[in-house]
């Protein structure tokens, strides 16, 4: 099991993001707005997505801050996606939105990141 996180995992193609945001299924889990929508490319891989509102957060640092964090959490528990009984997961484009008004330590944005992906096996199942 490797803990990285490869540009392949990263959804940064503008067609995808518009379709996750017009398609997709969603659910809350604060601090996060969580959209998720299964697809089928031709790798079986995850692409993963933050994003965090200007209007919360007016200092560059401040949102670069919090992206860091729930990447590193989606780095360090992603394996959770993949722990499926028989039945293999199907790839998933999954959009972060952070809604919190305050910065959150690291701790409890690792909790809720575990919280959050438990909550997508059990979608997905």
């Amino acid at each position: 099991m490797t803990y990285n996180f490869p540009k392949e995992e990263r959804l940064h193609s503008k067609k995808l993001i518009q379709e996750l945001f017009e398609k997709g299924s969603s659910f809350y889990l604060y601090p996060f707005k969580v959209m998720y929508l299964p697809y089928s490319p031709e790798k079986s891989v995850n692409q993963f997505l933050v994003s965090v509102a200007k209007r919360r957060f007016k200092n560059a640092v401040d949102r670069n801050l919090i992206k860091r964090r729930v990447k590193e959490a989606y780095r360090l528990n992603k394996h959770l996606l993949f722990q499926t009984e028989d039945q293999p997961m199907p790839s998933l484009l999954i959009g972060l939105v952070y809604t919190g008004k305050e910065i959150h330590d690291s701790k409890m944005i690792d909790f809720r990141m575990k919280k959050l992906i438990t909550q997508l096996v059990k979608i997905h199942i």
